[in-house]
């Protein structure tokens, strides 16, 4: 039975994702605008929009792949390590998101490197890590 906090609850999520919809998409429209450019090319403004619509359900689904490898592994939370496995059928991606990974590390103070060592096993993701919350 839904109640009308429920119905307000799904309208600010879905007024939310029309935003960061929106946002993205502007966002993928600039970078091929000026990737176009750059290479002495034109794109139409529907190809560009294609382009964003189709960018954005791949990240949807990434985030959902995210998700699923974060639960198999038996944590709340998304790590590094998710994102890495999520680009396993792509030797050059892997290899520069694990470059990407181990800088992130190096530059990492010697005293979170300490204390990340006695911490729980799930709190062991890094400094990248997004919450997963529950719907």
């Amino acid at each position: 039975m839904d109640t009308e906090g429920g119905d307000l609850e799904r309208e600010e999520d879905e007024a939310a994702t029309e935003l960061l919809r929106d946002r993205f998409r502007l966002c993928s429209i600039s970078i091929a605008e000026a990737e176009a450019k750059q290479n002495g090319l034109e794109i139409s403004q529907p190809i560009m929009a294609c382009i964003s619509d189709l960018a954005f359900k791949y990240a949807e689904q990434l985030a959902k792949d995210f998700e699923l490898f974060a639960q198999h592994a038996g944590r709340k939370s998304v790590n590094m390590e998710d994102v890495i496995l999520s680009a396993h059928r792509n030797e050059h991606l892997a290899a520069s998101l694990r470059s990407f990974c181990n800088d992130l590390k190096a530059k990492e103070p010697r005293s979170e490197r300490k204390r990340k060592k006695f911490s729980r096993k799930e709190d062991k993701a890094g400094p990248s890590v997004l919450q997963i919350l529950d719907p």
